[in-house]
């Protein structure tokens, strides 16, 4: 059986919605409980399938997991297995974040090479060389990342790019390494402020998050915590972008709003009223919205997860928009999607010219990853009559009840399951 989802046009979305934790956190939070013997509690957790395949991972590895609504109990052993080669890893890209707290733990790892989103190249170069500055050897063999130490020390570590995995990585490896580890060009996103908080109550000694300069000071063990979870900004952003796109009236709680802050600026230059609240924000857009410009960067740019809502929403803004890729080389399939429901649109390089059409027209779309497949279902919000959404279980990886949710704000979107 395969699902997919049938959008009808034409609803303002109006209400609220509740955001839960970030993806893009949570499942680095339960790779860090690699790093201590006993049970680590991490709750806010998102109701996602990237959670259960992560906790099959660990699984693997010899964690007992348990799930329960929002909440993860992880108890790791005294002495963790270090082989992930199984199905699970291959099926997303953040299996690739045990890599770290196994050399931390074991002083080796055996991680299948991850699968994931197909956005382009995100090769793992710059996590080798950061554990070889640390004093392991790492190589690919066999599909597999492996890496190995006799002993972790501190060093000076200078990425090329501030990757978000390569900073994770390095991170949770050199907290358990002798001595002081500094990383320069790090990456800022507030899902690594999360992950060194939760590192801090820990017993590790980081400092810096949120800065291009992270510094390690090595300790020789960590104890188990209970921690919460960031909210999604990612995922209160697409709603945020869904209420200026159906010109509707939305309060998103459940995030801190500061994590959003240029996000709701190009909201507003779209001509959206935007109000930031004690735990998220309110949008309301009354008139088609304004086409304007977006590039994507590493934090605090524009997030490369938000470019296929930043296109849908320039495909219905009055006048020209420029959209520029910096991060991810592939996310421009999403565009030949959005041609398929009536966008003018066109690809340059790494650069797209989208002119606004005041209504989409209703067709078969297929998702290639989380944030394309919440993109195409935006456009078919402002599409006439009924837009088909294939390959939806990218979706469910990233979007916690999101049928529930959009139908709560008055869209009309239905799950059909199909041979």
């Amino acid at each position: 059986m395969s699902e997919h989802f049938l959008v009808t046009g034409g609803s303002r979305l109006e209400g609220e919605v509740v955001v839960g934790g970030a993806k893009n956190s949570v499942l680095k939070l339960m790779a860090a409980a690699l790093l201590a013997e006993g049970t680590t509690v991490v709750t806010n957790c998102p109701d996602i399938l990237d959670v259960p395949l992560m906790a099959e991972v660990l699984r693997g590895l010899g964690c007992e997991v348990e799930l329960e609504g929002s909440e993860v109990r992880i108890t790791t052993p005294a002495e963790p297995k270090y082989h992930a080669d199984f199905d699970a890893v291959k099926q997303f890209r953040a299996s690739v974040c045990v890599l770290g707290p196994l050399v931390a733990r074991c002083r080796r790892a055996v991680v299948a090479l991850p699968g994931g989103d197909a956005i382009g190249s995100r090769p793992l170069d710059m996590h080798q060389s950061g554990l070889r500055l640390l004093g392991a050897r790492s190589e690919i063999e066999h599909g597999c990342v492996v890496a190995e130490a006799d002993d972790l020390h501190g060093a000076n570590i200078r990425l090329v790019f501030p990757s978000v995995g390569a900073t994770e990585n390095i991170l949770m490896a050199a907290v358990l390494a002798r001595g002081e580890t500094v990383i320069d060009n790090a990456a800022r996103e507030p899902e690594i402020v999360d992950l060194c908080n939760m590192l801090n109550q820990m017993g590790a000694k980081v400092s810096g998050g949120g800065s291009t300069t992270l510094t390690i000071q090595g300790v020789r063990k960590l104890e188990p915590t209970t921690h919460r979870v960031i909210g999604d900004r990612i995922v209160a952003a697409t709603w945020g972008v869904a209420a200026s796109m159906t010109r509707g009236d939305v309060r998103v709680r459940g995030v801190n709003h500061k994590h959003l802050g240029l996000v709701l600026d190009k909201l507003r230059l779209a001509g959206a009223e935007v109000t930031p609240e004690v735990d998220g924000f309110r949008v309301i857009q009354r008139e088609r919205p304004k086409a304007i410009n977006f590039a994507t960067l590493p934090y605090p740019g524009f997030p490369t997860d938000l470019q296929p809502m930043a296109i849908g929403l320039a495909a219905v803004a009055d006048g020209t928009s420029m959209i520029t890729e910096n991060v991810f080389e592939s996310r421009f399939r999403f565009v030949e999607e959005m041609i398929r429901l009536g966008a003018d649109a066109r690809t340059d390089g790494h650069h797209a010219v989208i002119r606004g059409v005041p209504v989409l027209s209703s067709a078969p779309v297929w998702s290639s990853d989380i944030r394309a497949g919440a993109g195409l279902v935006l456009a078919g919000l402002v599409a006439d009559g009924v837009t088909e959404v294939h390959d939806i279980f990218h979706i469910d990886r990233g979007y916690p009840r999101f049928v529930e949710n959009l139908r709560g704000l008055g869209g009309v979107i239905e799950r059909v399951s199909t041979e």
